[in-house]
């Protein structure tokens, strides 16, 4: 296994511990905690010595990261399960491992700081490295394959729909280029190309010209929303009653692939204008946070990677209306006044979606780590 290679400080630790906690504190049994992005168990070790009758199921698609992960493990060996997997494959790994549901779910999303500090793994910009950009790199297509055999268009359409980028096809222009004059290799060559391709206004602001790119080709090389987008509705669904689900998104991709997934189980899927919930279309979800929440000041000053985070979360609840019965949101809606012109009601699920961002610095309700702040960005 070697050397640690990397420097790994878990982003907002504290507040993931916070909300997960009245998930995994039952009296009457022995809880599951699914780590879907393992890395390099910051989280996991956490959770694991806070809540000693707590089974960890721990998935990563990096041998290099699960190796580490076994190590610092090592005096829990007894409940954890580390498992060579990508998280789109969760549902496959519980009926594997014999487990229905859960309690707690974490997605820590991104690149993880074994990856991003390895030189040789390609994921970093301000490096010279082989293009390689693979989490698992015992299997798939590297990032040298994709800027050296994709045409034009699907080099602008990655960079354009994953990074976000103005100048993709600017930059796909570039790439073709240089490589019908020799094969494109290496990242700093590429950071190169990015930064030449952009016109200097546009350099001066935003952080390095490349980084867009390299996101861009990183979610490509590891179909990384592809399997957010299977992984994620397959934990929500394995949650018991109770259970609890935290994302840590690092860009605007993720974070509105969780808050769509997270706000459509935290509606009524039924008519609002029903006396009671019809079976199975009550609300399966609570949200735990308003809107997404950021990293505070402080965190960022001591992690810099925690600048981008935005934590969403949820609790499992059991779906209103199996007997027929008048709900809570039900009658909220009735006796709620009628829509007047120009006023926006609330959602029928009597829970805030929020598409602001809110710091964590700023007040909660005391109580189980489900209160919400009180303002947001947007």
């Amino acid at each position: 296994m070697g050397e640690l290679r990397g420097t790994h400080v878990p982003v907002l630790l504290e507040r993931c511990l916070e909300l997960l906690a009245p998930a995994l504190d039952r009296d009457d049994r022995t809880t599951v905690y699914v780590d879907a992005t393992l890395g390099l168990a910051g989280h996991a070790e956490a959770v694991l010595a806070a809540h000693p009758r707590t089974v960890l199921i721990g998935l990563d698609r990096d041998t290099e990261a699960l190796a580490h992960a076994r190590a610092r493990l090592d005096r829990y060996a007894d409940r954890i399960h580390l498992v060579h997997a990508v998280y789109d494959e969760f549902a496959e790994v519980l009926d594997g491992l014999g487990y229905a549901r859960v309690d707690g779910v974490l997605f820590d999303l991104g690149v993880s700081s074994l990856q991003l500090d390895a030189p040789d793994r390609g994921f970093a910009y301000a490096q010279d490295a082989p293009l390689d950009m693979r989490m698992d790199q015992s299997t798939g297509t590297t990032a040298e394959e994709v800027v050296n055999t994709y045409t034009h268009g699907e080099l602008a359409r990655v960079l354009r729909v994953y990074g976000e980028e103005r100048f993709a096809g600017r930059i796909a222009s570039a790439i073709i280029r240089e490589r019908e004059r020799t094969r494109l290799t290496s990242s700093a060559r590429l950071a190169e190309l990015v930064r030449d391709s952009i016109p200097a206004p546009a350099r001066r602001t935003g952080g390095h010209p490349a980084k867009r790119t390299f996101q861009a080709l990183r979610i490509e090389v590891n179909r990384e929303l592809a399997a957010l987008e299977t992984a994620l509705p397959a934990a929500l669904d394995a949650l018991s009653p109770g259970g609890r689900a935290v994302v840590l998104s690092y860009h605007s991709l993720e974070d509105r692939i969780t808050k769509q997934a997270l706000a459509g189980r935290a509606r009524s899927t039924g008519p609002v204008d029903l006396p009671v919930e019809l079976p199975g279309t009550g609300p399966m979800l609570r949200l735990l946070s308003r809107g997404a929440e950021l990293a505070g000041e402080s965190e960022v000053e001591a992690n810099p990677r925690a600048a981008s985070v935005r934590l969403r979360a949820a609790e499992r609840i059991e779906q209103d209306g199996t007997n027929g019965t008048e709900t809570t949101t039900r009658r909220a809606a009735r006796e709620r006044p009628r829509r007047v012109a120009g006023e926006v009601r609330t959602s029928g699920a009597g829970v805030a979606d929020g598409s602001g961002a809110v710091r964590r610095e700023m007040p909660r309700s005391p109580g189980d780590g489900s209160g919400t702040t009180v303002q947001g960005e947007g």
